[in-house]
């Protein structure tokens, strides 16, 4: 049988995203792929004059710590990666077992790392994986990065050369270190001293018993679903929002427990159930613990708000008197904003929150453990926050559709809503238009409708929050007609 050649031509084009490059396993996320975007990372790497990331074994010698998620083949596509970061004379640390993106981060930072690498795709459905790379500060990439590897795709063959089975066991120090500034972040003590229960939902990814680990041996009852490996996830994308969370929310109700706490595929996002088995919006979270912060805490500092968060953010910015930046939607952009000014707390709707003095970036295992300590500090049930946070802030509640819909169709919709934006959307009429990131219809009592093409995946995401839940549904509503209703 003659061997099949394939020509670069039939090579994926590698592209990097909003958080990294993702792909379908086995169709265009392959090892060979996976060496040619690890070359890539090498390649620019060893052009970067970075004398403070030199190993401490081999002076001169740059390192890069590579960690993986939890999801069908990542250890194997991070042990190649390791490979060929060790043929291009990279000193190379890599994790023994599944651990959460932000321990990568952390790792990277302490060790005085070149950058990292994790195998993982995040949030997204379990036929994906992907190749997140962490910047030296210990942060996602910046768009400048990933732009240059793209450059370098190909540009030399790929190297490889067997690892050192002790580069493991490098990264024993950082994972304690990890665990000594989270414990040193949050008020455990007052935190295990809660009364009732809490239930962590890993969603079977790499968070696993991290968040327990902390509360364990106080009054606070504690218990984890979902902790186990599962590379299909319970047949959901392990991404914390409210469709995803069922088992969460059962449990919740079942178990009478005063909230739960969810991390989605690499632990880097956190989400939420209320006392209620509710889940919790971000538009809810987020500003609690700000609140938190601000008031219990005494901090100051910048908010950043993503293009999708919450009205109640810049409220409670101005009567704390705290500077509001606003940015795209990207983790990116608040990560950035981290580095240069001095933010107290930065946000996405999604669920990924930077807070000062940890990383500039999402911990979901610091932030699920912070909005436990802003609880504690409360002493009422999430429900009675943020009916007393509504009360005084204004009513706002939040939602989101995803569409199935073709990039090309889907942004085109939102460039005409932009230029040429409808009167009204069904009762309401529209006051001002605002085009940051995708297009966002902005109506008299500050409520909006929100229009944004992935750039990574087929859908049209359809975002609102409004005065009422009502209105908000309404609004959700006619978006997805209007969308629908599009003819590109």
């Amino acid at each position: 049988m003659t061997p099949l050649i394939r020509s670069r031509e039939h090579h994926t084009t590698i592209r990097f995203g909003t958080d990294g490059w993702r792909a379908v396993i086995a169709e265009g996320f392959t090892f060979e792929n996976v060496e040619r975007v690890a070359q890539a990372y090498a390649d620019f790497v060893r052009q970067q004059p970075n004398p403070d990331s030199a190993s401490p074994d081999s002076p001169g010698q740059k390192q890069v710590v590579v960690g993986y998620d939890r999801r069908f083949l990542s250890e194997q596509f991070a042990a190649r990666a390791a490979e060929v970061l060790a043929g291009n004379e990279l000193a190379v640390s890599l994790f023994a077992e599944a651990v959460p993106t932000p321990l990568v981060s952390w790792a990277v930072r302490e060790r005085g790392a070149a950058g990292g690498v994790v195998i993982t795709a995040s949030h997204n459905s379990a036929t994906f994986n992907g190749f997140k790379i962490k910047a030296p500060w210990g942060g996602s990439a910046t768009p400048e990065t990933t732009v240059a590897v793209e450059a370098l795709v190909d540009a030399k063959p790929v190297q490889t050369a067997r690892i050192d089975a002790a580069a493991s066991s490098e990264l024993d120090a950082q994972v304690e270190s990890y665990k000594k500034q989270v414990a040193s972040y949050v008020d455990l003590e007052r935190v295990r001293a809660l009364r009732g229960r809490v239930v962590v939902d890993s969603m079977h990814g790499s968070g696993g018993l991290w968040v327990e680990s902390f509360l364990r041996g106080g009054r606070l009852g504690v218990e984890t679903i979902r902790a186990g490996r599962d590379p299909l996830f319970g047949g959901v994308a392990p991404e914390p929002i409210d469709r995803n969370l069922g088992p969460l929310k059962e449990r919740v109700k079942e178990r009478r427990a005063l909230v739960g706490l969810a991390t989605d595929g690499d632990a880097d996002r956190v989400g939420a159930v209320g006392d209620g088995g509710e889940t919790m919006t971000m538009h809810e979270v987020v500003p609690l613990i700000l609140l938190h912060l601000a008031r219990n805490r005494g901090q100051t500092g910048g908010i950043v708000r993503t293009f999708s968060q919450s009205v109640l953010l810049k409220r409670i910015a101005a009567a704390h008197d705290l500077p509001l930046h606003e940015t795209p939607i990207g983790f990116k952009y608040v990560a950035d904003l981290m580095l240069r000014e001095d933010i107290l707390i930065g946000a996405e709707e999604s669920g990924g929150i930077g807070v000062r003095g940890h990383l500039p970036e999402r911990d979901g295992i610091l932030n699920s453990l912070l909005f436990l300590e802003a609880i504690a500090a409360s002493g009422k049930s999430p429900t009675e926050m943020v009916r007393e946070m509504h009360g005084e802030f204004g009513e706002f509640y939040f939602g989101r559709r995803d569409l199935d819909m073709e990039v090309a169709r889907g942004l085109a919709l939102v460039k005409s809503l932009g230029t040429k934006p409808p009167a009204a959307a069904g009762a309401h009429a529209v006051e001002s238009v605002e085009t940051l990131d995708g297009t966002k219809l902005v109506f008299g009592d500050e409520s909006w409708l929100l229009f944004r093409q992935s750039g990574t995946e087929p859908v049209l995401r359809v975002y609102s929050e409004a005065t009422s839940v009502e209105k908000m549904n309404a609004l959700l509503e006619e978006g997805c007609r209007l969308a629908e209703s599009f003819h590109h």
